[in-house]
């Protein structure tokens, strides 16, 4: 059985559950609470010592990152569909797994984490500055398509979702944005989708 480490209302979190609810693959939920710092719990920090969610545990296989998890999971359970491997392919995938880390990172993400959990070190003036940018540059990308890449769902389109999503919590208005207001609508219709947890 698989195991999931996490804290629902993370969107790194999140992007797991959907996967695994899209591939309809059974697992343990494991809630690490890190408003009581249950992820810098000796315990905790021998499954990831960077003291982060979500962690997966499957079998003999620890996997730690949001991003890394959605590849390990696509590989052994969802194959090409999800995520290819010829190399004009798979590099298309990865440019979007490394955007989620950068640029959604610290636009979306960072604004939702300044307003919903009081992350008072984060600055708030770039963080919408760069929200604003990288929703201004997926809404272009996905004005002339369905899906991040391809003519399918991938990987790319489960890492970006939740925080472009959850973007309002930011007090990031996605009004301006009719592309991905569209994408995000067709994520919705997924079979096996399920809804973020909300505060």
């Amino acid at each position: 059985m698989i195991k999931l480490y996490g804290h629902e209302l993370s969107g790194n979190c999140h992007k797991v559950r959907l996967f695994l609810s899209l591939l309809n693959l059974e697992y343990e939920w494991i809630k690490v609470d890190l408003m009581k710092g249950e992820h810098k719990s000796p315990e905790f920090l021998s499954l990831n010592s960077f003291g982060q969610v979500p962690v997966l545990v499957d079998g003999d296989t620890t996997v730690v990152d949001a991003q890394a998890i959605l590849v390990y999971l696509a590989r052994c359970y969802g194959g090409d569909q999800w995520l290819p491997l010829d190399a004009v392919s798979l590099s298309q995938i990865v440019r979007w797994l490394s955007t989620t880390a950068g640029e959604v990172r610290q636009g979306p993400e960072s604004a939702r984490l300044y307003y919903l959990f009081n992350a008072t070190s984060i600055n708030i003036d770039r963080a919408s500055q760069k929200a604003e940018f990288i929703l201004t540059q997926l809404d272009q990308h996905l004005s002339d398509r369905q899906w991040l890449e391809f003519e399918r769902p991938t990987i790319a389109d489960v890492a970006v979702f939740p925080y472009v999503a959850l973007s309002p919590d930011g007090k990031i208005a996605l009004d301006p944005y009719p592309h991905i207001q569209q994408w995000i609508a067709r994520i919705e219709q997924l079979p096996g989708y399920i809804p973020m947890v909300k505060l």
